[in-house]
């Protein structure tokens, strides 16, 4: 299966990852992607930038290396009630909003308070997409988040690096998720999460559990620059008129 779209990626502004915007584009040229999203990492995580450097992002370029930007962030799920740590202000000025749990700012509890923080963060309307939801650490209800997510028009990612280490234990639940996600109708995205430009459009080993899990390509967001960029409509975001001819 062919995927066009890196949903996200972080640069030297996250703190603990290591290229720049232009290395990651560079990278994502050379891999053959047509759009790359980037996504630092939102202030509450430790070493991450002020908001200010997620308002400013309208200085990107739309293309760099003939590789389409698409201005996001990756915010930090703080608490059952599924509020995340970006102003909506902000959130309105960016074009994708990925939401995911990290042990620095969320505690991981219990299977129950981590399907209510999802749940909620999805009803919420304010993130896009679930990041990494395969690790371990944050065991949830499949079957209820899954559902909530495909009502709500949100997408789960497939997250590359889960895969190769980052997040031991992610393989088999990452498997579990995508056949749930086939079952019950809903969509996935596919990451990176690249901290250093060399990874940026590796999806190795997403496209190796797709192909395990027969994952139908329809319910694949990052299949086509087209789709993605139909899902951004699809969740209210106006067409950017940069992208028209892709």
């Amino acid at each position: 299966m062919k995927l066009s779209v890196d949903t996200h990626t972080h640069t030297i502004s996250s703190g603990h990852a290591y290229s720049t915007v232009l290395e990651n584009a560079q990278a994502a040229a050379q891999r053959g992607l047509s759009l790359m999203c980037v996504t630092d990492h939102a202030p509450t995580m430790p070493g991450a930038p002020h908001f200010w450097h997620f308002a400013n992002q309208r200085v990107l370029p739309r293309f760099l290396h003939g590789v389409g930007v698409i201005r996001g962030v990756e915010t930090n799920i703080l608490n059952t009630d599924g509020e995340i740590d970006m102003d909506a202000r902000i959130l309105d000025m960016l074009d994708w909003v990925i939401g995911s749990f990290h042990e620095p700012i969320f505690r991981p509890t219990d299977k129950h308070q981590h399907t209510l923080a999802l749940i909620n963060a999805i009803e919420s309307g304010r993130i896009d997409a679930v990041g990494h939801p395969g690790n371990p650490n944050f065991n949830f209800d499949y079957e209820a988040v899954i559902r909530a997510a495909a009502n709500n028009n949100v997408v789960l990612e497939i997250n590359n690096s889960s895969l190769c280490g980052s997040r031991a234990g992610s393989e088999m639940r990452c498997a579990d998720i995508a056949a749930c996600i086939k079952e019950f109708g809903g969509r996935i995205t596919t990451g990176s999460d690249a901290h250093f430009a060399h990874d940026v459009g590796n999806f190795e080993h997403v496209q190796a559990l797709l192909q395990q899990v027969a994952f139908p390509v329809e319910q694949v967001v990052t299949h086509t620059p087209a789709t993605f960029l139909r899902f951004l409509q699809e969740r209210g975001r106006l067409p950017i008129d940069a992208f028209s001819a892709l």
